[in-house]
């Protein structure tokens, strides 16, 4: 709790979503936790850590955003951004080097997304961002309450799922894609924290939910 407190800062908020552990879900069932939930279980994946960090940008002048990031052939990731000084920065929460937190430097969304792109690759290399949708305002979307919801936020994931997506690129521009090289096929593999056994062998951004 006290580390929360000082969680004043998109920096800091980061550091605080950095330290909880990685919800892999070990028990089969899928979770969409509230930021209630996330802290009493003490575990998050990364739609429930892109929401718990918007819910703290929030008790800090920001808004609480989400945007989904949607892939072909892989698992899609959500980010929380966030604006300082006319630029836009996100918090992710991740179990890989790829698609964590970003500074506040891009001038627009799709400018931060893109950002994403080319470490956004499956075991064998294959780059598979295609999408993003626009930005969702959880406040504005949702009834008061939702972030100390003791059942599950489908409705948050359904509405990410469902809100308009702009593609990153032409469909020509994506036919040959170069993959990611060794090097970094074999850094993409190393997690901050070890899956169970019974959920390895699965796509690299598996683990960032």
């Amino acid at each position: 709790m006290a580390r929360l407190k000082r969680a004043r800062t998109p920096e800091k908020i980061q550091d605080y979503l950095n330290s909880i552990p990685i919800n892999f879900e070990e028990n089969l069932r899928d979770t969409a936790k509230s930021p209630l939930m996330v802290m009493r279980t003490g575990s998050a994946h990364c739609l429930e850590g892109a929401i718990l960090g918007a819910y703290l940008l929030s008790l800090h002048g920001h808004r609480a955003l989400l945007v989904h990031l949607e892939t072909s052939r892989d698992w899609n990731h959500i980010i929380a951004p966030f604006k300082i000084g006319g630029r836009w920065g996100a918090l992710s929460k991740t179990n890989h080097i790829a698609l964590r937190y970003r500074d506040p430097v891009y001038l627009n969304i799709r400018e931060l997304v893109m950002s994403y792109f080319h470490e956004y690759f499956t075991h064998d290399g294959r780059k598979t961002l295609r999408r993003y949708s626009r930005l969702l305002d959880i406040d504005l979307t949702f009834e008061q309450g939702w972030a100390t919801e003791i059942g599950d936020l489908w409705g948050i994931d359904e509405e990410l799922e469902n809100i308009r997506h702009y593609d990153i690129a032409p469909r020509g521009a994506l036919k040959n894609l170069r993959n990611a090289d060794g090097l970094e096929r074999k850094l993409g593999k190393i997690p901050e924290q070890k899956p169970p056994a019974q959920v390895e062998g699965e796509p690299i951004t598996w683990y960032t939910e």
